[in-house]
Formats: structure tokens, C-alpha cells, sequence
């Protein structure tokens, strides 16, 4: 035991030193994958190797190759960077080695999961007589979320998806903005729906459903219907009108399901609650931990309003489960994963560390940030900023598409700042998201003066 807490000691020490050189480390790795396979590859040995030894080796070979996520400077994909709390919680999480698919594996993880569901409606501002549950991220929320849609919305109709499948069951019409994120054609793809299934209505120049061309297309249906809405647009971090589009979701019987990936986190703003005006009023909602609540990946959430209809989405048994008489749930009745890793913990760190108070700060610092972004790249030269910035995307171009993808690539390329470029309306654009704890700031300034040097070299 002693050789294995020194294990743990010396890794820990590798994983402090990388911390403590976020704010100097190149945020882009400085090896590719030829370097990488080179370093971490051969053949596979043919006997054991000392455990301090692999950990070494591997920290040596592969830090090279490590993206610098959890620095203040590292604005892709809007990923957020880990909490303290929840960083600590998460290498606990691994040494308790909990199943969390049924309370019997880990009685602690299943009470954290119903403590922290809890806690995230009351912040999220969803009912709390809703269904959750962990999962990986948006995506595998999304199909939970849309497995209780697809039960509700056919039985309504006297169709039992689970026992019967779709062979033969009404068609289901899911109804979706022309901006809608592509994790939802997936889970509809997963489900067995397909993506010719859907009807895409138009939506305005920040990507927000327009609820007259929705009220349109719901005439137009005659059978079992899912409406899928936006809680900030991947883009433009625009939110649909949920008051307006749940009104007309709920007159034509259908199902209303919030994409609400890091949108949905403004509703624990007092400040920026009003982007979410009408959430509540929703069937099903997706969000990911791993990104505004900045705990380590993978951390989806998936919530409910009707928990007969996600229970029978999820539910399975056999004979060999032991069930508990006194537990509220088994977690695997309302995932797709049987066994899983018990991410309430991480979960449950990160909110218990920040408090409500916390989070509000979290986010609306984050936003803060970003309009700081807004604003100074919008003075250098052709320089254009595209979104009305409402949340904590920018996005942004350049006076022409080879001078748009130069300057992100030169940014890139210095190590400096990382973001990703995208197209909007045609065009190149780059897009920024601010959802880190860590970013201050000097790290906006940085990374404006990034851009102002690389286009000298344009």
C-alpha cells in the first residue's frame, strides 16, 4: 500500500504541474498524431512494467499531445474548464470505483445523483416533480429525452413503441429550427425516427425559431408530434421564445423538447433568467455539466417532466439485479447505460463549491468576457462582429473568407488562444465561447492582441 500511495502521490504532482503552467503552456498541442504514435506506440510488452514507471512514460509521451482545455484561453466548442472541487471529486470517483447503475454498486452515488438532481431544477428552473438523469453529455440526453418523447407521443395514439418497435407505428413528425444543433438529427437517427422525419422552420438572423412558421408546420401535421427548441444557439448563443413556442406545442399536443446544451445554464442567472422565460413550460430538456457547470468530461444531464413516460423509455430487469426496497431509484432505470460511472459526485462538488451565488458568477462572468471580446475585436481592422453577443458567444469575421481563415489559423498556430472556425450565411466566420472559470480578463486582452498580430502577418 505504501507503493501505491506513493503512485498516487507522484501523480498528483505530474497533474499539479500541468495546472500551474496553464497560464504559460501553448493551448494547442505541440506534437501530432505521426509524433505521438511514435512515442506512444511499439509493440505491446511482453511482461509487466513498474506502475510509477508507465506513469511517467505516459505523462512525458503524451503531454506533448494535450490540448490545453482547462485554460482561460482555450474558447472551442464551449467547453468549460474544471472546477477545483470538482476535479478533486472526479479523481475520488475513479479511486471509489462505484457502479452507478443500481444502488446496491454504490448506495453514496445514487443519494449524491438524487441530492444534485435536485439541486439543478430548482437552479435550472424546472419543475420538481421532474424525472433526471446522469449521462454522458447533450447527446445521450438528447436520445433520453426523445426515447420519453417517442413512448408519450405514441401511446397517446394507443402504439406501444417499446413492446411493438416502429414497424408499423404512426409516423412521428419532430419539428426543428434550420439552426438546430446536430446532436439532434443523431438521437433521432439513434431512435430509429430519422432524420427524414424532420420539418426545419425558419428561423431569424440570430438562428431563433420563428413561432409563426412553427404554428405553420404543427398545422400541418395530423399525427404524433415532437417540437424541438433552442436554449442558446451554437453560433450566436441566440434562445428561441419558449413561452410563445410551448403555447403552440402544447395546442397542437405535442411534445416540447429545450436543446439547452449551455443555454440553459442562464437561468441560474438573475441576470440573464430572462433569456428563459417560459423553460419551464417544457416536456424534456438536455444540458451538459461539462460545460457551464465546468466539471470534468463526460457529464450530461437529461430532465423530464413526465417520469412514467422517461421510466418507460428506460426501465429493464432481470432476474440476477438486486433491487433495493428503500431506495428512491435505480439510476439505470432512467439511462441507457446499465453499468456507469458515478458522475453525480463531480457534479455534486461543482454545485456544493459554488453555491447559487457562485454559479450566477460563473456565468454571468463568462458573458462579461465575452462582450469585453466583442468589443475590442470589433476595433481592429475589418473586423465584424455578426451576433448580437446575449450570452457568451461571439461571432465574428474578417473583411474577406481567406482573410477570416488566415487570421484563426495564425492564432491557432501560435498557441496563444484556440477557437473554431465555422460558417455562417456562406460565409467563413470564427466563433468564440467563453464558459471557463478560469478566464480573466488579461486572458481576453491576450487574445485580442493574438488576433491584431496575426493579421499584420495576413
Amino acid at each position: 500500500m505504501s507503493d501505491e500511495r506513493e503512485l498516487l502521490r507522484r501523480t498528483a504532482e505530474i497533474a499539479s504541474d500541468f495546472l500551474e503552467t496553464l497560464d504559460d503552456r501553448p493551448i494547442w498541442p505541440q506534437a501530432d498524431v505521426d509524433e505521438l504514435r511514435a512515442t506512444l506506440g511499439g509493440p505491446l510488452p511482453e511482461g509487466p512494467s513498474e506502475p510509477r514507471e508507465v506513469i511517467e512514460t505516459l505523462a512525458d509521451a503524451a503531454e506533448p499531445g494535450v490540448v490545453g482545455i482547462p485554460s482561460g484561453r482555450y474558447f472551442g466548442f464551449v467547453i468549460g474548464g474544471a472546477l477545483p472541487a470538482s476535479l478533486a471529486a472526479d479523481w475520488l470517483t475513479s479511486t471509489w470505483d462505484q457502479n452507478a447503475g443500481l444502488v446496491v454498486g454504490g448506495p453514496s452515488a445514487a443519494v449524491v445523483e438524487e441530492i444534485a438532481g435536485e439541486w439543478l431544477k430548482d437552479l435550472l428552473g424546472i419543475p420538481s416533480t421532474a424525472s433526471f438523469s446522469f449521462v454522458t453529455g447533450c447527446q445521450l440526453a438528447h436520445v433520453t429525452s426523445l426515447a420519453a418523447a417517442r413512448h408519450a407521443v405514441l401511446e397517446r395514439v394507443g402504439w406501444d413503441v417499446e413492446l411493438d418497435g416502429l414497424a408499423g407505428s404512426p409516423r412521428i413528425t419532430v419539428v426543428t429550427g434550420d439552426r438546430r444543433h446536430v446532436t439532434i438529427d443523431r438521437a433521432l437517427r439513434l431512435l430509429g425516427l430519422g432524420s427524414g422525419s424532420t420539418v426545419h422552420v425558419a428561423v431569424d438572423s440570430q438562428g431563433r425559431m420563428l413561432a409563426d412558421a412553427l404554428e405553420s408546420s404543427l398545422r400541418d401535421s395530423d399525427g404524433p408530434a415532437i417540437v424541438c427548441a433552442q436554449a442558446g444557439e451554437v453560433n450566436t448563443g441566440a434562445f428561441d421564445s419558449f413561452s410563445d413556442i410551448a403555447t403552440l406545442t402544447r395546442e397542437a399536443g405535442a411534445w416540447l423538447h429545450i436543446d439547452g446544451a449551455f443555454g440553459l445554464w442562464a437561468s441560474a442567472s438573475p441576470r440573464l433568467r430572462h433569456l428563459t422565460a417560459g423553460v419551464e413550460h417544457a416536456d424534456s430538456w438536455a444540458t451538459d455539466a461539462h460545460k457551464w457547470l465546468n466539471v470534468p468530461y463526460d457529464s450530461g444531464l437529461a430532465f423530464v417532466a413526465h417520469p412514467e413516460a422517461h421510466r418507460a423509455a428506460m426501465r429493464l430487469t432481470a432476474d440476477y439485479l438486486v433491487a433495493d426496497p428503500h431506495a428512491a431509484r435505480d439510476q439505470m432505470d432512467w439511462t441507457p447505460e446499465f453499468s456507469r460511472r458515478a458522475r453525480g459526485f463531480a457534479v455534486y462538488a461543482g454545485l456544493r463549491s459554488l453555491g447559487r451565488s457562485g454559479i450566477a458568477a460563473l456565468i454571468e462572468g463568462s458573458c462579461a468576457r465575452a462582450r469585453q471580446f466583442a468589443a475590442a475585436i470589433e476595433e481592429l481592422p475589418g473586423c465584424e462582429v455578426l451576433n448580437e453577443v446575449v450570452l457568451n458567444q461571439v461571432l465574428f469575421r474578417f473583411e474577406d473568407d481567406d482573410t477570416t481563415a488566415a487570421a484563426v489559423a495564425a492564432v491557432q498556430a501560435s498557441g496563444e488562444a484556440w477557437m473554431s472556425g465555422t460558417v455562417w450565411d456562406g460565409r467563413s466566420a470564427i466563433r468564440l465561447s467563453v464558459s471557463n472559470w478560469r478566464t480573466t480578463e488579461d486572458d481576453i486582452d491576450r487574445t485580442v492582441a493574438a488576433f491584431e498580430s496575426a493579421l499584420v502577418g495576413v
